[in-house]
């Protein structure tokens, strides 16, 4: 029995448009490049960091921004013994959820520690900055257990 013949085409999936991070992302990309932190006020008073363009409850417009700690304390976490490539450490670390101080929504970020041992939930973390900052949320390297050589 003969093979049908296949039809194929070369193609390559790319995007290529780029998209503004408005007023309120914008801001707070613009804070970390001049290493501050910032949230915004929720309808409820909720501080929320990463800062959103709309209250997750009412769908209202959030505009009032507030500047938070560099400072926090881990709520949750996840150990990573093997990073890959793609992580944004390559030593063991951990993603952690981190309520930072004037926070009321906890952010995420990875936390470098000597050992797993050090972690744990309520573990106070300081954010390390990278030595060149250009408003990434990579512009805060890493967290470290606070009082770390590091801290900042």
């Amino acid at each position: 029995m003969a093979q049908p013949e296949v039809l194929s085409q070369a193609f390559e999936l790319g995007f290529t448009y780029t998209r503004s991070t408005g007023p309120v992302v914008g801001k707070f990309l613009t804070g970390l490049r001049d290493r501050t932190i910032s949230g915004i006020k929720a309808s409820d008073g909720r501080v929320i960091v990463p800062p959103m363009e709309y209250d997750p409850q009412t769908a209202a417009a959030l505009t009032e921004f507030v500047e938070v700690g560099q400072q926090g304390e881990i709520v949750s976490w996840c150990w990573v013994k093997q990073p890959r490539a793609a992580h944004p450490i390559q030593q063991p670390f951990a993603w952690a959820m981190i309520r930072l101080d004037g926070a009321d929504v906890a952010m995420i970020h990875c936390v470098v520690a000597d050992a797993e041992e050090q972690l744990f939930t309520g573990a106070r973390v300081s954010a390390v900055w990278a030595d060149e900052t250009r408003g990434y949320i990579t512009d805060i390297r890493c967290f470290e257990i606070a009082g770390g050589q590091d801290s900042e």
